[in-house]
């Protein structure tokens, strides 16, 4: 099991689930190319918005900046 600490940005809320995106595979990708991870929002924060940054380690996910 990989537990290295990922930086990922919620690239779109759609009701119960958000689509993110990992913060070093979309520097210089089109955002229209780039690999959403869908993720039901029960596991996320329940602050997130689009555009809220999350770091994921140790299978958690916490609002960063």
């Amino acid at each position: 099991m990989d537990m290295t600490r990922r930086i990922y940005k919620v690239h779109r809320i759609d009701g119960d689930y958000a689509y993110l995106l990992q913060e070093d595979k979309i520097n210089g990708v089109e955002l229209d190319e780039a690999e959403e991870k869908c993720v039901a929002r029960a596991l996320l924060p329940a602050e997130i918005a689009e555009g809220s940054r999350l770091s994921y380690e140790c299978m958690q996910y916490e609002i960063i900046d």
